[in-house]
């Protein structure tokens, strides 16, 4: 009786773990499952329940839009979006100033409330609980709607009354709407809004300052008379404008492609342009764009440059002293910035808004300027001789050029002791008195503090040992300790050789670099760092490691300058420019670099690496290869640059555990997966930049077709489809017996493998292109699973596979490639 009992109970047990077991599986399925048209409330969910579907659970019934969970430019970090699946294009989200994990939920809840967390903090909701919602739907507009019941389809909520940076065909955009940009690199954001029967652009200062209107845009092809616009939509190949009888008052054309069925995207990018999008064609933009003068938008070229026709920028020559062409006055009001004055901007200018902005005042010239002057939120002015007219700027953007001459002169607040200029809108209040008490007590301040500075210098003289070199910093002791240092020069040397930083070359992530001349005619590129903290470490790694190596295919380090707050690098000057402005040309009509010049700046590119992996004292990881590090100089001869980020191993140690740097695009997993990382890092980045050098695109484009949006992916299939040809740039020109092609692309994917033991040294890489010994087939790759699971699968094979064509003599990687299988 025990015996029946016991095997009973056995049973029941047995029943209910197979039950649990069903229903935990059946739940996983479900949660991975993509839903089509709507779903339900009770629906909930993270990004990981639909990673195997690229985070998306809702699709239209078209399946031309997905509503779910998009990746964002840090990795880890995911938005609530509706996208256009073709072209992956992001056409609204709910969270775009707060993304969130992938732990994450959303939660459309029985009540009918949309509702996104993060953490426990709710950071979007549609806030629609008790109103009967029944369903949310995705249609094939790409509008995402909560619905009532069936009977009557009423909308309780719906994203194309609530747009973000985006405007879809069909969508109507009406008064009480607003789209607004991403914020720029100096956190400006513009927005488009209707109102007052005119759609108007602004830049978001305060108060906003307009830019553009539909109004006065002198490309529309329909301006009826006697009607108010009220309404706004997408069309075809047009944007469109109704009154409230519906009918057409204003037409702006923006594409020539008539296609009735196009569906069409309106973007307001952090540029400030309104730029369109065909989704039907990979999401290709139109030639046509608001507004249509490049110097027009609220910061073409940055806060008080001067922008000129070709997208050329010149400070003000007032203010071309100051760092970043920037005045020196933090707040206007703040009372603790000394005496301020107003300067001259120079003639011929004019400024973006000055056509939108309605005058402060009617006056003549000295009463603008008083007016500023008693104003102390006036940062700037503009007054028009010809009306009177005077323009208060609280909020300053970018100046513009006048070809034609303008109406308008221009005055600066700037501090007193900074700019120079008459000061005619200050006050003339004080009396003779007053300035003889001020010039003396500023002649006894200064006499006292010049009498402080030599007793100081002589004390300092007395104590320093003769020919000791001035110290004055922590970064003078760390300098002086170097040896084989390049030339220090002063910060008025370089200033003079880039003749006030006048020309800039372009921007970086710690700074802009200038072009200048030595005075033996040399020209140089200078960098002028810009930034705290991690500049810093920079500025030592860049003197400290290229200033003391030298190869043909690594830019020189001429010189440097360490002068108080002043870092700046002196590098030979490189006439063709950063990589990427060749091989991803943003025009048909750009100049297309031939093969033969593309595999040579490949090969010098990768002997530069092996340089520093091989043949310095300490091995040199670069841990930032991308085309925007690799720089041409006039003849095309490829060197790498911007050693700033680069990490030091002694020839003992095979792998180092370092924060994490690099470029989002060209980080080997190991960065991503928290491994320990060698120069085989280094590796993949290169096998990224010969991707890109190969196929003459970046290896993700939104603007490609899903299949060949993510490169390397495309890539590895064309591998195993045995179609290589299809991955080299169609508009290159190849001899049939040219086997360097193919040589390219087998070794780029070679260099690319998620297993960093697979990929060959730069050495060998060097090797390989240049014929001296085979290349071995490389194995698949699945990118997708080995970033997910390349932790679980390094742990059960750490011991089963060996290195990639690590001997181009032998078939020793046969037996490698078996042993880790297809990866």
């Amino acid at each position: 009786m025990g015996d029946s009992n016991f095997c009973g109970f056995s049973f029941i047990c047995l029943l209910s773990w197979l039950f649990l077991s069903i229903l935990i599986q059946c739940e996983v399925c479900l949660a991975s499952t993509r839903s089509f048209g709507k779903v339900s409330p009770g629906f909930e969910g993270s990004q990981m329940n639909w990673i195997d579907n690229n985070g998306l659970f809702l699709l239209s019934n078209n399946s031309n839009f997905g509503f779910g969970f998009v990746t964002t430019q840090d990795v880890t970090m995911f938005l609530l979006a509706v996208i256009h699946t073709g072209s992956l294009k992001v056409v609204w989200s709910a969270n775009r100033g707060s993304p969130v994990a992938n732990s994450d939920k959303f939660t459309f809840d029985e009540k009918g409330n949309a509702v996104l967390k993060k953490g426990n903090v709710v950071v979007w909701s549609t806030n629609s609980s008790d109103k009967g919602v029944s369903a949310l739907e995705l249609e094939n507009s790409g509008n995402l709607v909560l619905r009532v019941n069936e009977s009557d389809g009423g909308v309780v909520w719906q994203s194309f009354s609530h747009p973000t940076d985006t405007l879809l065909s069909g969508q109507d955009f009406v008064e009480g709407m607003r789209l607004v940009s991403d914020p720029s690199n100096n956190n400006l954001s513009c927005y488009l809004e209707m109102k007052s029967g005119d759609m108007t652009l602004s830049a978001g200062f305060q108060p906003p300052q307009p830019y553009w209107s539909m109004a006065k845009e002198n490309r529309k092809t329909i301006n009826k008379d006697g009607g108010t616009v009220s309404l706004a939509t997408l069309g075809a190949n047009s944007w469109r404008f109704y009154d409230q009888s519906n009918v057409l008052l204003w037409q702006f054309i923006f594409s020539s492609n008539t296609d009735e069925n196009a569906t069409w995207i309106a973007v307001l990018g952090d540029d400030g342009f309104i730029s369109f999008y065909n989704l039907q064609d990979s999401g290709v933009a139109s030639r046509t764009r608001i507004p249509e003068d490049s110097c027009s938008t609220p910061e073409p070229c940055g806060p008080y440059f001067i922008c000129y026709s070709g997208n050329r920028c010149q400070c003000p020559s007032v203010l071309s002293t100051s760092p970043n062409c920037q005045p020196s006055i933090v707040s206007p009001c703040d009372q603790s910035n000394g005496s301020i004055e107003l300067v001259s901007a120079g003639t011929g200018l004019k400024y973006f808004a000055l056509g939108f902005l309605p005058s402060t005042s009617k006056t003549d010239v000295n009463g603008c300027k008083n007016s500023c002057m008693s104003d102390c939120s006036c940062r700037a002015l503009f007054f028009e001789s010809r009306m009177g007219n005077c323009f208060l700027l609280d909020n300053v953007g970018g100046f513009q050029n006048s070809n034609e001459g303008s109406d308008f002169v221009s005055y600066i607040k700037v501090l007193s002791n900074g700019g120079s200029g008459d000061n005619n809108g200050g006050s003339k209040n004080g009396g003779m008195n007053s300035h003889i008490v001020a010039v003396i007590v500023v002649f006894t301040v200064l006499v006292i503090f010049g009498l402080v500075y030599l007793a100081f210098c002589y004390y300092r003289k007395r104590k320093k040992p003769p020919g000791t070199p001035y110290v004055t910093s922590e970064d003078d002791n760390f300098l002086d300790g170097l040896t084989g240092a390049p030339v220090r020069y002063s910060y008025n040397d370089l200033q003079t050789a880039t003749n006030n930083f006048s020309m800039k070359l372009g921007q970086g992530g710690f700074g802009s670099v200038y072009q200048g001349v030595l005075p033996d005619g040399t020209r140089i590129a200078v960098k002028k760092l810009e930034a705290i903290g991690q500049g810093k470490k920079e500025f030592r790694a860049e003197v400290s490691i290229i200033g003391s190596i030298h190869h043909v295919h690594l830019v020189r380090l001429k010189g440097y300058c360490a002068e108080g707050t002043h870092k700046l690098l002196a590098y030979e000057y490189m006439g063709n420019g950063s990589l990427d402005k060749w091989i991803f040309r943003k025009n048909k009509e750009d100049f297309l670099l031939d093969w033969n010049t593309r595999f040579n700046i490949a090969l010098g590119t990768a002997k530069g690496l092996a340089y520093l992996h091989e043949d310095c004292d300490v091995k040199i990881i670069h841990c930032d290869i991308k085309p925007e590090n690799v720089l041409l100089d006039d003849k095309f001869l490829a060197k790498v640059s911007d050693f700033g980020l680069a990490k030091l191993m002694t020839r003992e140690q095979s792998h180092v555990f370092t924060t994490l740097r690099g470029t989002r695009g060209y980080l080997a997993p190991e960065w991503i997966t928290n491994y320990a990382i060698s120069e085989k890092s280094d590796v993949y980045s290169y096998g990224m930049v010969l991707l890109e050098i190969i196929g003459g695109r970046k290896s993700f484009d939104s603007t490609e077709t899903s299949e060949k949006s993510h490169f390397p992916a495309y890539a590895f299939k064309m591998l195993e489809e045995g179609r290589l040809e299809n991955i080299l740039d169609s508009n290159l020109i190849i001899n049939e017996g040219d086997e360097r092609v193919f040589t390219a692309i087998k070794v780029a994917l070679w260099c690319i493998q998620e297993d960093m033991h697979l990929r060959p040294p730069m050495t060998r890489v060097v090797q390989m292109l240049e014929g001296l010994c085979a290349v071995p087939p490389p194995p698949t790759s699945s990118p997708l699973g080995s970033r997910l699971f390349s932790s679980f699968f390094k742990s059960i094979s750490e011991g089963g596979t060996s290195s990639g064509p690590s001997d181009c003599n032998s078939d020793a990687y046969l037996s490698a490639v078996k042993l880790s299988g297809p990866r």
